[in-house]
């Protein structure tokens, strides 16, 4: 995982690979945490329905 030193020629992270870790983990991360905060007010709309 080392993409962003061959593409800019500079490595913010030493090559350990990390940066590169957190571009993927991140988002997904963030999409995780939406789909959550989703199904709670859709449960949440529901129970008050009842």
């Amino acid at each position: 995982m080392d993409f962003i030193e061959r593409l800019f020629g500079w490595s913010p992270d030493d090559g350990s690979g990390l940066f590169e870790f957190l571009l993927f983990a991140i988002p997904i991360g963030g999409l995780l945490y939406l789909g959550w905060r989703k199904r709670q007010a859709r449960q949440a709309r529901r129970n008050r329905k009842d």
